[in-house]
């Protein structure tokens, strides 16, 4: 008896000598964080409003946290691609996900999901708001009334652009065409600068550009705004109506694009990036880049982001429902 009791604590003493080995070293890793590079996921094709979003605020974050901070663009599937690898990635701060209104929605598009909208993620920060930009081929139409009478006199025969199956800009459209009260063709493209492409080209009728993308088009000539999807006008082209002030009623949207991380990521790692983020948005430059693009800075801390989400998850999942919008 006595020379298993002397046995057992022999073990004790060794577990606990682990215990004692291993818990500085976590310590220790969570105060040198971030000591090796930091990947931001971003589930959509290059030139989309989120990624110039996501590449703007990283390049700040790789100076403020002394670690180069890399893109990668992983697109597919409206996002859930992108945001699948980082659900699935370790949760310790180097691997995040910058997304935008599309992750809500994509809760209830897709009903095979492998990975909780909520669950999986923790908020890091809501990084800015900009609006679509509802945008057509040059000699085509001429207003918002023009192409909703056009699809209103021929149903179905009317298409419509989008980066993706549960995009943002696939969100925007389908509020509009809700509003407006008229049938169409939904057309998913792998990303924003496609859809553009083929929208400049007459290939299909509309879409709901982020502003930030469509604007060097617009000066260009190539594509005509008629509208913004937002609930209010951008300095950056006064003269262009909201869908609403052009007669559509409940079509505004916000297209919003957020950051986040694997869930069980360290409070103190979320804190540090929530904070570093805030700084970020603050400052002028960014600001002026921001608003030189149509977008708005919108620091929010980790609590309020995931309410947020949250509450965006129910809303548009009301929104997909409605218009009846299935994973292609």
């Amino acid at each position: 008896m006595k020379q298993s009791l002397t046995r057992r604590h022999a073990v004790l003493a060794g577990l606990a000598m682990i215990a004692g080995a291993t818990l500085p070293a976590l310590v220790h890793a969570q105060d040198t964080w971030p000591s090796k590079p930091i990947r931001i996921i971003v589930p959509f094709t290059a030139g989309s409003g989120t990624d110039i979003i996501a590449r703007s605020v990283g390049e700040k974050l790789s100076q403020s946290l002394g670690q180069p901070v890399i893109v990668e663009n992983k697109p597919g599937a409206g996002g859930t691609v992108g945001a699948s690898q980082v659900a699935k990635s370790p949760a310790d701060g180097y691997t995040l996900l910058v997304h935008s209104a599309g992750h809500a929605a994509n809760a209830a598009i897709y009903g095979n999901l492998n990975y909780d909208t909520v669950n999986d993620f923790v908020g890091i920060s809501l990084l800015a708001t900009l609006p679509n930009v509802l945008v057509v081929a040059p000699n085509t139409y001429k207003s918002v009334a023009e192409l909703v009478n056009a699809a209103k006199a021929k149903p179905g025969s009317i298409n419509y652009a989008s980066a993706g199956n549960g995009s943002a800009t696939h969100m925007n459209a389908e509020k509009f065409r809700a509003g407006a009260k008229f049938d169409g063709t939904h057309v998913p493209y792998k990303g924003t600068p496609e859809a553009m492409s083929d929208t400049a080209s007459g290939r299909v009728d509309f879409f709901f550009a982020p502003m930030v993308s469509a604007l060097p088009m617009i000066k260009d000539k190539r594509l005509v705004p008629l509208a913004l999807g937002s609930a209010k006008r951008s300095d950056q082209l006064p003269d262009v109506p909201t869908t609403v002030e052009a007669g559509v009623p409940n079509s505004d949207f916000n297209f919003w694009v957020g950051m986040l991380a694997p869930a069980k990521t360290p409070p103190e790692v979320v804190q540090r990036l929530n904070s570093e983020v805030q700084k970020i948005l603050r400052m002028p430059d960014i600001k002026t880049r921001f608003s030189t693009l149509g977008a708005e800075p919108q620091p929010m801390d980790s609590a309020q982001f995931n309410t947020f989400i949250k509450s965006e998850v129910t809303s548009l999942g009301n929104l997909v429902k409605n218009a009846g919008i299935k994973p292609n």
